[in-house]
């Protein structure tokens, strides 16, 4: 049965007298969340014998136990682990329960040692607690992360996860245990710096298991009973007057966006017509850029088939299409293929992933960019292609696509991933993911120059290399393929056995990144049901 969104988090639940044996009543809650009259100063309750059963990160702990990682986990202090690479479980928790504002502390013994690659990657997580109110919680640790330099990041007491309590299922357990299940969690902040930043702040982490018990006896000390004090007359407050300029009021921003500012030609009158030309300057993720070509991957990345490597990403040209200035659409086509490839052994790489046939299709402000795909399983070595796979979704600005001498012009234009585009990379990352930004720019005019010099005439806008490889920011002659040297199908299912830890952080910052960067590429075969599958290579 699904859990209601009535207060009943584990404060309400552990405060319930009659399960846990308690020898006092525990102010009732209302249908509504309310509480009735409550004493001047409700005692705490003492709370011990408790567990937390938490995994993390499942695709995190297979990558680490994965034949490329070639990495172990330790448990220390208590904690301990399920069978074939199980959920961890941190134990003899103690804690307190505060029944006026229902708000419950419990610290847990035991931690948890990640280690790969030889001892590049390192992450330590110990002093594991859980806080949790009506409908929120948080699960802080002190952590130590390892940085791909050697450097090291220590916290205390730091928020790695936050836990939605509304969405807990609630039980009883032996000895009268109030048991909390399956209670969702995000990455925080400080989370995300005690994975070096390869998965970002709000990504999915694995479900919590919380179980309490109240200790046998409960606080009898009863409250101080405050002395009366005798009434006070306030005192007279004068008016205030409003101020002659109201001032200016908005929402609260929150933290500051990473997100790109998208910014746009100046309207111009409505043109439309087939598109005779232009460029697509994309970089995917630079932080998995920077992971293939990394110490760890020992990659490199090979462009062919009109596509070159610019300072930014990559720069995918000739472009053909449609401008409808009537809808304020524009579907445009790219020529050119990008190929990752990284971790080779015996002549060939594990990590092989390519894109390529790229296409924009925008309606107003929203967009989708698709994409051909090629992917390579990490363990069987076959090799899935799709073929229209829609990528990642665009926002674009108000009056973008009007035209100016002949060009329509987008710069930094916001990509989140999709949902098969999340299949696409193995299922590691989240849908909603940000990727870099694109600039696009086409020509409906044969005479137009476009940005970069270029006319309108099937120029590439680039520095006319058809193709080249680069290794470690090197560009060097000689194309690539696409796709593997094997077949493959589109049977496996996304996060399979192939699959790897996510990559997409500040490879940089830690081994830890770089250790996931392999997964994105190199992740199980998946079954997607593409918005634009044509055909299917097996």
């Amino acid at each position: 049965m699904a859990a209601t969104r009535r207060p009943t988090t584990l404060a309400a639940a552990v405060a319930t007298a009659a399960v846990l044996g308690a020898t006092f009543a525990l102010p009732a809650l209302a249908a509504d969340g309310s509480t009735g009259a409550a004493p001047a100063a409700a005692p705490k309750l003492e709370l011990v014998d408790g567990t937390l059963e938490w995994g993390i990160k499942e695709s995190f702990r297979t990558y680490i136990a994965g034949p490329i990682s070639q990495g172990e986990i330790t448990v220390t202090g208590g904690a301990e682990q399920a069978a074939d690479n199980g959920v961890f479980t941190f134990t003899d928790g103690k804690g307190s329960y505060d029944t006026s504002t229902h708000a419950s502390d419990t610290a847990f013994k035991g931690g948890v040692r990640f280690e790969g690659h030889h001892g590049l990657l390192d992450v330590q997580l110990s002093d594991v607690k859980v806080a949790s109110g009506r409908e929120t919680g948080t699960i802080t640790a002190d952590f130590t992360s390892k940085k791909m330099d050697g450097t090291v990041v220590t916290k205390n007491d730091a928020p790695i996860a936050d836990l939605d309590m509304t969405k807990a299922k609630r039980g009883g357990g032996a000895g009268g245990a109030m048991v909390f299940s399956d209670i969702p969690a995000k990455l925080t902040a400080d989370g995300s710096e005690a994975f070096a930043g390869f998965y970002e702040k709000g990504a999915e982490l694995d479900p919590a298991t919380l179980s309490v018990k109240q200790a046998a006896k409960p606080p009898t000390t009863p409250p101080a009973t405050p002395p009366a004090t005798p009434p006070v007359t306030p005192p007279v407050t004068p008016p205030v007057t409003p101020p002659a300029t109201p001032p200016v009021t908005g929402k609260p921003t929150g933290e500051p966006s990473t997100a790109p500012t998208p910014t746009a030609s100046e309207p111009a009158a409505p043109v439309s017509g087939p598109v005779v030309d232009g460029t697509l300057n994309w970089g995917v993720k630079e932080k998995f850029r920077s992971y293939v070509v990394g110490p760890i991957a020992h990659g490199k990345v090979e462009t062919s088939g009109g596509a070159t490597t610019v300072t930014a990403g990559y720069r995918f040209s000739k472009a053909t299409g449609h401008l409808d200035a009537d809808k304020n659409t524009l579907n445009a086509a790219f020529q050119g293929k990008v190929r990752f490839l990284g971790h080779e052994t015996k002549g060939e790489y594990v990590l092989d992933l390519s894109l390529g046939n790229l296409k924009v299709d925008i309606e107003g402000t929203s967009g989708t960019l698709v994409a051909d795909v090629s992917s390579k399983d990490q363990k069987t070595g076959k090799v899935s292609k799709f073929t229209g796979l829609s990528l990642a979704d665009l926002e674009v600005p108000a009056g973008a696509l009007a035209a100016q001498g002949g060009i329509v012009n987008l710069e930094k234009i916001p990509a989140t991933l999709t949902t098969d585009g999340a299949k696409a990379f193995g299922g590691f990352y989240d849908k909603g993911e940000q990727l870099d930004a694109l600039n696009v720019a086409v020509s409906i005019d044969k005479d137009a120059q476009l940005p970069g010099g270029s006319t309108g005439s099937g120029s590439t806008g680039g520095s006319g290399s058809t193709g080249g490889s680069t290794t470690g920011g090197a560009t060097t002659g000689g194309g690539g393929t696409v796709g593997g040297g094997s077949t493959g199908s589109t049977g496996s299912t996304a996060g399979g056995s192939g699959a790897l830890a996510a990559t997409g952080s500040d490879v940089p910052t830690g081994a830890l990144i770089a250790a996931s960067g392999v997964v994105v590429a190199a992740g199980a075969g998946v079954v997607i049901a593409a918005r634009r599958r044509r055909d299917v290579t097996a």
